[in-house]
């Protein structure tokens, strides 16, 4: 492995500048977990509203960089800031693209030029590495926003010396957003003719950015290695799994790690009292400062409370929730809810709340410190998702001995082991068919266990001592950089 590698990471969102989903906190923590793995990492992301909004401390680095959109040259100035004082960030200013509310579309649908935004975004990044001379042994592209840089780097570039031993590494967060445009999008990227073919960016007649990114990186990799296999189906590859069964060898999957400054509760300071494996008293003062957010029932206090952080979608298991959620509040319970999505669960949950009240919390929305109070407070995370390709959240809810439910599917799969009292092994509850009633009697089954409180403080002992903080992650990542620095060497196959 080489001692000098240098690592720009690419994407379009990054905590704590811009956030909409999990892309960002994985774009945030793992250049920190690179460091004192490879020589240098930067990073580069849009330079949006959101992140005006923060009053960062930006200093230009380049005030002319210049790209061609289609038939127009577009240009923007490049801003540096910091990532916790450790890693070197650069923000691409062109506000006619980036400087709206938020950062791919409205409630209404996506914005009609983010063909434009992401082209300028992609061609942008590469342009200022020219402009700064910083010669990147590894291009760490992120979802379909970044993955023309793949493709350009071996078309449009492909004769460039300065990009002559720079490989690309791209990760797929969710299969399911692809960034798909119509033919015409060709003329916008700039890219060759020749690449609007089946073994190109062509996908059913329109140009599909995320193939971009699988055809043309040196290796792909995505968020757990349940999910890297299961994309290879045509039950989860959204139309891809052929040409991800064709570049197989070259297709890896590595778990996100957790964030543990940010999610632990001997630190969290956003929890009623501190816990840990070693004090769990403090959990116990969490449960019952949930009841006061929420309003709940002192009579209930002894009951297991069953909560659910998550965007309101079909994907995400709320169509099997919705088949059970009636039968599920007959069992001895409280349910507690923060999410927004789709109006027919917010319909639902409402519906719910006015049905049980004191028996049930439910937020429509999304607030932080919420989060972290339900996942101290709770006893058990419900994530009864069709597909997931990593997932967070159980992994937050082990460290908080809130016990984990979901469906054995991507990063769940490999995450969540089943309990089985007999053994004591297991730190979780698991079930396999997508199909209501396994969920309600995998809900039912750790009721029960939550009845033994000796079994319960063995799967919350068990929960408690997983640990997938970001080193482990992170040293696969670069064994990666080295796979990829090797086949773009011509190496290996």
């Amino acid at each position: 492995m080489k001692e000098d590698l240098t690592v720009l990471l690419v994407s379009p969102e990054v905590v704590p500048f811009a956030k909409t989903g999990g892309l960002a906190d994985v774009a945030g923590a793992l250049p920190l977990a690179l460091k004192g793995l490879v020589n240098e990492v930067r990073v580069v992301l849009p330079l949006y509203l959101e992140v005006r909004k923060k009053n960062l401390p930006l200093t230009p680095v380049a005030q002319d960089i210049s790209v061609m959109v289609g038939r127009y040259r577009r240009g923007g100035t490049v801003y540096q800031t910091d990532l916790n004082k450790a890693i070197t960030v650069y923000l691409l200013e062109n506000d006619t693209y980036y400087d709206r509310d938020k950062l791919y579309g409205t409630s209404k649908g996506d914005y009609h030029d983010n063909t434009e935004r992401f082209t300028f975004f992609c061609k942008g990044a590469l342009e200022l590495c020219r402009k700064i001379n910083f010669r990147p042994d590894i291009i760490h592209c992120h979802d379909w926003q970044t993955a023309l840089i793949p493709a350009y780097l071996k078309t449009i570039y492909r004769d460039d010396p300065f990009f002559a031993r720079t490989a690309t590494v791209f990760t797929i967060h969710n299969i399911g957003y692809q960034g798909l445009f119509e033919k015409d999008a060709m003329e916008i990227t700039g890219l060759p003719a020749d690449a609007f073919t089946v073994n190109g960016v062509e996908f059913y007649g329109k140009v599909n950015f995320l193939k971009a990114g699988i055809v043309y990186s040196e290796v792909i990799n995505t968020v757990s290695k349940k999910y890297s296999e299961e994309i290879q189906t045509p039950e989860f590859g959204f139309g891809l799994d052929g040409i991800l069964r064709y570049r197989s060898q070259d297709l890896f999957g590595i778990l996100n790690g957790v964030d543990y400054d940010e999610w632990n509760p001997e630190s969290d300071r956003f929890i009623a009292e501190k816990f840990s494996l070693k004090n769990l008293a403090g959990k116990r003062a969490c449960k019952l400062d949930l009841m006061k957010e929420f309003k709940i029932s002192d009579q209930f206090s002894n009951y297991p409370f069953v909560g659910v952080i998550s965007r309101l979608a079909d994907q995400k298991g709320f169509d099997l929730l919705a088949q059970i959620i009636n039968d599920m509040m007959k069992l001895n319970l409280v349910f507690v809810l923060l999410g927004t999505g789709d109006q027919k669960y917010h319909d639902l949950f409402n519906r719910i709340s006015k049905e049980f009240p004191g028996r049930t919390g439910i937020r429509i929305g999304f607030d932080n410190a919420l989060a972290h109070k339900i996942e101290a407070g709770c006893n058990m995370f419900l994530m009864p998702s069709r597909y997931e390709p990593c997932g967070l959240n159980q992994m937050y809810s082990l460290k908080y001995g809130t016990i984990p439910i979901v469906r054995a599917t991507g990063g769940l799969d490999d995450t969540i082991k089943n309990f089985e009292p007999k053994t004591g092994k297991g730190n979780g509850f698991k079930f396999t068919s997508y199909a209501s009633q396994d969920l309600f009697a995998k809900i039912r089954e750790a009721v029960a266990v939550y009845a033994d409180q000796n079994a319960w403080m063995q799967v919350t002992r068990n929960a408690m001592s997983a640990d997938f903080s970001w080193g482990a992650s992170a040293k696969q990542y670069r064994e990666l950089y080295a796979k990829a620095l090797l086949k773009r060497q011509g190496k290996v196959r």
